[in-house]
């Protein structure tokens, strides 16, 4: 097998990594339990909550809902810097694998 080929290969492999990666990010995921229903797209954000509480008003539970994300959110920032100054190149040089 000559380099050229290898190239390739590897090429047309990297490109149907990356769509499949992109489906996934499109994707939307919802876990349920009892009281409260989440949606996270493929790149771990949590993107809405509902909460079913009947003692609270309805402006105080979107409130609540967006509280909760914005937490989610800052949290999932958190966690990405952490990622980049442990591993620095080697965590993006993996294809974003962490």
């Amino acid at each position: 097998m000559n380099m050229q080929n290898l190239m390739a290969q590897a090429q047309k492999m990297q490109r149907d990594i990356e769509k499949k990666k992109d489906e996934i990010n499109k994707t939307i995921f919802t876990g349920k339990s009892e009281m409260v229903e989440v949606e996270f797209n493929g790149k771990k954000e949590m993107v809405s909550i509902k909460i079913t509480a009947t003692h609270l008003e309805p402006e105080d539970l979107e409130i609540l809902e967006d509280m909760i994300i914005l937490a989610s959110k800052n949290a999932t920032e958190k966690i990405d810097k952490e990622i980049e100054a442990k591993l620095g190149s080697l965590g993006t040089g993996l294809g974003g694998l962490f």
